[in-house]
């Protein structure tokens, strides 16, 4: 089977927050995982460069828009690294050839169709959503919405509507089923044409030339939500049409990804996704941890101050798969030291010892099963909490068995079985903690104690802006 798993590309506007280490981390898992069950995987992220948000940043910072968004694209590719993250592309949608020359064979795709047309419109319009919204105000980020009278050119949307409601019903899998509710909600309720592109003088001409048109820019929804296939080249049967998709999004943009583009794909005769798994937001004082919102904590000053396995078990096990999640630098810490320091770290040492500094070969435990099914739906804490009870049950085999006081042959049979845990722990928390987990079978301390090295509060704070 060949898997393809790519996440929303981020806004440049800002430096990249925890909200977006979060869907980077949760992708990761699941293309770390199909990896280990030895399917081929394509992992991709990027960044969206072409929203006039970024323009306006860049005209705040009093620098060119190119050299602005080069800079700011950078520091997200940048999060590779500190992540311990295994992406195969990362596209740049600004300066990416391949993402420009597919952009154009979608647009002229949907025109030969007859799906575009010229149209004059007044509405609310969002800059931190770049998109129209029904009400004065943008119900996603709370703020007023800017009054646009504006001559576009507007997508068939409509034409699609009963297509679509039959996908989502039938073909495109949306995780968790209230995401799915939500979504079919909306397009029964009747879907309007919209607006897929921008004059090109309100941008200072930033942005994706509309064929034909260079009066007009592509909108920046339009031309982002292309990524995911004008990247793919040659490769487009391989991972697109004959592949298993995975969206990972945050719950702000599931319109776009479960309704726009699947109707920009039909229009453009190719292949829906199979599935969407979104995620919800983390916030910090129970405001929500966004670029938009002003409230920020750097992923990378965290991996600094505790360490990347701390932080991506925080992002794996701790936010709920509904409902929004606070954090903070003591739940980080607790989480850390309770289960990988106290728990497997703990466990490994004391297999480690009984069996006279090396851990066994042994009869592998059925842990795989129980991670894949939670990973199937979108279920992160369900996937590590399966991981954390095997260390528990491990322990009280150990405290069953008391195998120091067993014979030779059957002390021998049982440090196997205690061998056999630890190897297949090891193996499945790879997909979570590749680092943490490769070092579990050498290092005596793989996971330390993070409240013993009085880190707390040492990450630079939120900033609220």
């Amino acid at each position: 089977m060949n898997f393809y798993v790519a996440t929303s590309i981020a806004y440049v506007n800002a430096e990249p927050h925890l909200g977006y280490a979060l869907e980077l981390v949760q992708a990761d898992a699941l293309a770390r995982n199909r990896r280990l069950r030895g399917e081929q995987v394509r992992f991709q992220t990027g960044t969206d460069d072409n929203a006039f948000k970024n323009v306006t940043a860049a005209r705040a910072a009093g620098v060119d828009v190119r050299s602005f968004v080069r800079g700011s694209s950078a520091r997200f590719a940048a999060l590779r690294d500190p992540l311990d993250l295994s992406y195969a592309d990362f596209v740049s949608t600004s300066t990416d050839p391949r993402h420009l020359a597919g952009v154009e064979r979608l647009w002229r795709a949907s025109a030969e169709r007859g799906d575009f047309y010229r149209k004059s419109y007044t509405g609310y319009y969002c800059a931190g959503c770049e998109a129209f919204v029904t009400e004065p105000y943008c119900p996603e980020h709370g703020t007023k919405a800017e009054t646009v009278t504006e001559e576009n050119w507007f997508f068939r949307l409509s034409k699609y509507a009963d297509r679509i409601l039959h996908a989502l019903e039938h073909e495109i899998r949306i995780e968790p089923e209230a995401r799915r509710n939500e979504v079919l909600s909306f397009v029964r309720s009747g879907l309007s044409d919209i607006s897929v592109s921008r004059p090109a003088a309100r941008s200072g001409g930033w942005g994706i030339p509309v064929p034909d048109d260079p009066s007009q820019v592509i909108y920046v929804w339009w031309d982002a939500l292309a990524n995911y296939v004008t990247s793919l080249g040659d490769s487009f049967d391989q991972w697109w049409r004959d592949g298993d998709q995975v969206h990972v999004i945050g719950k702000g943009i599931i319109r776009f990804h479960a309704v726009y583009w699947p109707a920009l794909l039909l229009s453009a005769g190719l292949p829906l996704p199979k599935a969407i798994f979104v995620h919800e937001y983390l916030t910090s004082h129970g405001a929500k941890i966004s670029k938009s919102s002003g409230v920020r904590v750097s992923p990378v000053d965290l991996i600094g101050a505790y360490g990347v396995d701390a932080v991506r078990w925080w992002l794996l096990r701790e936010p709920a798969r509904l409902g929004d999640t606070d954090f903070t630098e003591q739940r980080l810490v607790d989480r850390a030291d309770s289960e990988l320091a106290n728990g497997v770290g703990n466990l490994f040492n004391r297999v480690r010892g009984l069996s006279g500094g090396s851990i066994p070969d042994g009869p592998a435990i059925d842990l795989a099963s129980t991670v894949d099914r939670a990973l199937r739906d979108f279920d992160f804490r369900a996937a590590t909490g399966a991981i954390v009870a095997a260390v528990d049950e491990t322990n009280r085999l150990i405290e069953t068995t008391k195998p120091w006081e067993r014979s030779d042959t059957a002390k021998t049979e049982v440090l196997s079985r205690l061998g056999g845990a630890c190897r297949t722990i090891a193996h499945e928390l790879s997909a979570f903690l590749p680092s943490g987990a490769t070092r579990l079978l050498d290092a005596p301390k793989a996971f330390p104690r993070l409240a013993d090295s009085a880190k707390t509060g040492t990450a630079s704070p939120p900033v609220w802006t």
